[in-house]
């Protein structure tokens, strides 16, 4: 095991780690130099278990133990040993899980390739697929990732504008799901829906807008192969991709409320559909 005690903030070993709440800051070094964090240990030995390859490990002395046989797994990734205040001032926040990682990330996957992976299962006739589109929450993108996985949706595609789902946030919130659903950025958008169709899908939007159906008459339809289109909460899909539906739907809602968060939203709609 690689093991590299260190004692100053400003060592440069520790720069994948500096103010990881920054998330300008973060998103121009993510991007630069192909990385991503890991938070907690769940989620760094998800992300191994899925084949990223770590660049390195901070960790506190106490958490060497539960993670041994990860870091074990990856022995050219060093083992940074810090206390916990001075990852407090390194990252810029409680490092309350004990644990971080910096991964490499994977080349961009094209959105082709996993539409064959999702409908190539053996003994599998049915395909569901999640499209975001826009939403800039992480929060978000990571609980939709996590109901995805916990409802069996095949793979998730993201709009160019939509954040990263490997940011840490979204990671975090994901429970290490972003490394089990199947994901891709799809752009050219929204032209790209037409890929979907041209490929047996139904698309289906979420929304409130002109001619919607509700979710069950969708579920009662039984589309073997559905995705299913969901933009941000304050404007809903934009007028381009509402234009490449094929169905609008919506959730029948009581007591004068007509929207739910996107999370919520996304949940109920896999489920109902699954």
């Amino acid at each position: 095991m690689n093991q590299e005690p260190i004692s100053a903030a400003d060592d440069p070993r520790l720069a994948d780690y500096v103010r990881l709440r920054e998330v300008n800051l973060r998103k121009s070094l993510e991007s630069a130099e192909g990385l991503f964090i890991a938070e907690g240990e769940k989620v760094i030995r998800r992300a191994v278990e899925a084949g990223y390859r770590p660049r390195s490990f901070l960790l506190a002395e106490r958490w060497l133990a539960s993670l041994r046989d990860v870091i074990e797994r990856c022995p050219e990734a060093p083992v940074y040993l810090v206390s916990e205040e001075l990852a407090e001032q390194v990252t810029g926040f409680h490092v309350h899980r004990g644990a971080l990682a910096s991964l490499h990330r994977r080349p961009p996957r094209p959105v082709a390739d996993l539409l064959t992976a999702a409908r190539s299962t053996p003994h599998r006739t049915r395909s569901r697929i999640a499209v975001l589109e826009d939403l800039v929450d992480h929060t978000n993108v990571g609980a939709v990732f996590r109901s995805a996985a916990a409802l069996g949706v095949d793979a998730v595609l993201v709009s160019p504008r939509c954040a990263d789902p490997l940011y840490r946030r979204s990671i975090k919130v994901s429970m290490g799901a972003v490394f089990q659903v199947p994901w891709a950025r799809i752009d050219p958008w929204p032209d790209g829906l037409r890929l979907l169709r041209d490929s047996g899908y139904v698309v289906a939007g979420m929304t409130l807008g002109e001619g919607a159906i509700t979710l069950d008459e969708l579920a009662a339809r039984d589309h073997p192969n559905l995705v299913l289109v969901f933009g941000t909460e304050g404007h809903g899909l934009t007028a381009g991709a509402d234009r490449r539906l094929d169905l609008r739907v919506t959730i029948p809602m009581l007591n004068g409320i007509d929207s739910l968060n996107v999370a919520a939203s996304s949940a109920v709609a896999f489920y109902a559909t699954r």
